[in-house]
């Protein structure tokens, strides 16, 4: 079943995914993940699937392998999702990777349900953080960007295209959070 939440505000649906940049708040873990975020080309540091009900997501993320988490009242708030994530990073925006694709209402339907499901069973095997980069082939372990590209490359759904990313020689593989919401047709930014 395909659900529909609000995170501050913005309208979300099964299979979208929640766009954060690093770094969160003045306190030493969000300094920490505001250099990391340095790191990684674009205004978009990571992504987050969202399956629902409610706020229910998934992600590769800090906690070193794929895991399911919950948005408590529909509020992006790092502190308060930290025992869960132990990541500290701002609500960027919601990307959603079907829409202007030309997909019916059903075919469209079916994506997200498919997508968020294939999401779910790589948390439910505990699948690893994939901290090679350059195998975003691999569904033996995750970075964030790659279980978003993994998830919706068999609907004919690529999200790796290198979009609003420099031309660095031999990353072409690397699936990088930017390009992924570069790629999304319908997007909504998030102004706080």
């Amino acid at each position: 079943m395909a659900y529909s939440y609000t995170i501050n505000g913005v309208p979300v649906k099964t299979g979208d995914l929640i766009c954060t940049t690093d770094g969160g708040d003045s306190i030493v873990a969000g300094q920490f993940w505001r250099l990391i975020g340095k790191f990684i080309p674009g205004d978009v540091d990571h992504i987050v699937i969202y399956v629902g009900p409610k706020g229910h997501c998934v992600e590769a993320g800090a906690k070193g392998r794929v895991i399911t988490f919950n948005i408590p009242g529909g509020i992006w708030d790092p502190r308060l999702m930290f025992d869960q994530r132990y990541s500290m990073d701002k609500f960027y925006g919601i990307a959603d990777p079907i829409a202007g694709r030309g997909f019916t209402q059903d075919q469209e339907q079916q994506i997200r349900i498919a997508a968020a499901n294939y999401c779910l069973m790589q948390a439910k095997e505990k699948k690893p953080y994939n901290l090679n980069f350059l195998n975003s082939k691999t569904e033996d372990a995750f970075y964030c960007s790659q279980l978003a590209y993994k998830a919706y490359i068999p609907h004919n759904i690529n999200l790796n295209t290198n979009k609003e990313i420099p031309n660095i020689p031999g990353t072409e593989s690397i699936v990088f959070p930017q390009e992924v919401w570069a790629e999304c047709k319908n997007k909504q930014r998030y102004n706080n």
